[in-house]
């Protein structure tokens, strides 16, 4: 045994080699999406459609990669994940380049074919599953750090794109991007993902539920079931700020560089605060770290609509970015603790759809409901009413985990 492998336990320090070169593609690759969300109301005067039609491209870029997650998660199974990933980060690239083209679906193949289903459909899901397999201990501080990923690509390349279209317009910030994603990502997939450590037996401390337990006394795919549908009703009011925050800022007067900066204040704030929502996860467990940062996204959610200040603003978008980081990698913890570690290849990714089909769902509802009343009130109003629900059902597995654990202390007694 390693030296700095604890006893029972398959974290070393590669673990965390690995996790931080997961960490590191994921700020370049999750950055492929952001290109339509600064540039939305340019791409959508250039090509004479509706911000919906623009806003429609960056919702299958996200649809593309929950369903990607399905197959590819599949695949790196079997084939591994470095050769997934590689052909991930050229998919990408190519993605961003078809986008140029011209026309709308020139725009919607490269995003919901290359950019999603190819792209980072064999980034997301695959890498989390892939991560969790290097973790068991810390499992949770693991996950909150390889998806803070996502938020420092939300911090660095809305400025980077904010000044590349200022100053080649938005197909040059395509090929700037596709450019990064092959240099940055590609090399890093080739030299440092490995084979994962063989996992500790089921049953175990740190092994996960054996096959066939019924977690939560209920069936395991009908709580799977309730698990999806919990993420998806929280990405949707989560989707709201994150795609449409620089177009609903230029609508009340706030230059798009500042709208972008404010974009990257809540991804900033994301990022700082997801790694104690990781540490806080691997203490409480996963369902009631989502229970508070869903709470906590609600509130934020609703202040959008007391202010168009824009301190005010910004101030509230570093609160939703504060409440709502922990929530979805506290989703992938779940299915780990719920669900048996041989069942993580395929329950991860399908889990993962779900949050993502709620991205795409959010991203796309938001730009729907602007051009039909002119404003993004009713779409934020819409959002903290979905995201109630999410609360709800959240709070209801809480309260049959609490009974489960209750009922296993009587009998022990």
């Amino acid at each position: 045994m390693s030296h700095t492998q604890a006893a029972g336990s398959i974290e070393t320090r590669a673990s965390w080699v690995t996790a931080a070169a997961v960490f590191a593609v994921l700020s370049v690759t999750y950055g492929a999406p952001l290109a339509m969300v600064v540039g939305m109301k340019s791409v959508a005067e250039d090509l004479n459609v509706a911000r919906g039609a623009a806003a429609f491209a960056s919702s299958l870029a996200w649809l593309g990669t929950g369903i990607g997650g399905i197959p590819m998660g599949w695949l790196a199974e079997r084939i591994g994940v470095r050769k997934v990933t590689v052909m991930g980060a050229i998919s990408v690239a190519l993605g961003m380049w078809i986008s140029t083209w011209g026309g709308i679906w020139a725009l919607y193949i490269g995003h919901g074919l290359f950019i999603g289903l190819l792209g980072n459909g064999a980034f997301n899901a695959p890498l989390m599953t892939y991560t969790t397999r290097w973790f068991d201990r810390r499992r949770g501080t693991a996950l909150a750090l390889i998806m803070s990923g996502q938020y420092l690509a939300g911090v660095l390349w809305p400025t980077i794109f904010e000044r590349a279209i200022a100053a080649w317009g938005w197909h040059g910030a395509m090929w700037l991007f596709a450019t990064a994603e092959l240099a940055l990502a590609l090399p890093i997939a080739i030299f440092f993902f490995s084979r994962p450590p063989e996992a500790v037996a089921a049953g175990g401390a740190h092994g996960g539920p054996l096959p066939g337990t019924r977690a939560l006394n209920l069936n395991p795919n009908i709580l799977h079931g309730l698990v999806t549908l919990a993420i998806f009703l929280c990405c949707v009011p989560m989707a709201l700020p994150s795609a449409h925050l620089v177009a609903f800022c230029t609508d009340l007067g706030i230059t798009r560089a500042h709208g972008a900066a404010m974009l990257s204040v809540l991804t900033g704030s994301a990022f700082l605060s997801r790694q104690f929502w990781g540490w806080a996860s691997d203490r409480i467990g996963g369902l009631r770290a989502i229970l508070l940062g869903s709470t906590s996204q609600a509130i934020a959610l609703a202040l959008f609509l007391a202010t168009q200040d824009e301190t005010g603003l910004f101030l509230v978008a570093t609160a939703f970015g504060l409440g709502f980081s922990g929530i979805v990698p506290a989703y992938v913890l779940v299915i780990r603790e719920l669900f048996p570690a041989n069942e993580a290849g395929w329950r991860v990714p399908v889990t993962a759809f779900g949050g993502l089909l709620g991205m795409a769902g959010g991203a796309w509802l938001g730009g729907l409901l602007y051009d039909a009343f002119g404003t993004y009130v009713v779409a934020f109003e819409t959002g903290v009413l979905v995201n109630i629900a999410n609360v709800a059902l959240i709070f209801f597995l809480v309260v049959r985990q609490h009974g489960r654990r209750g009922t296993r202390v009587a009998v022990a007694a």
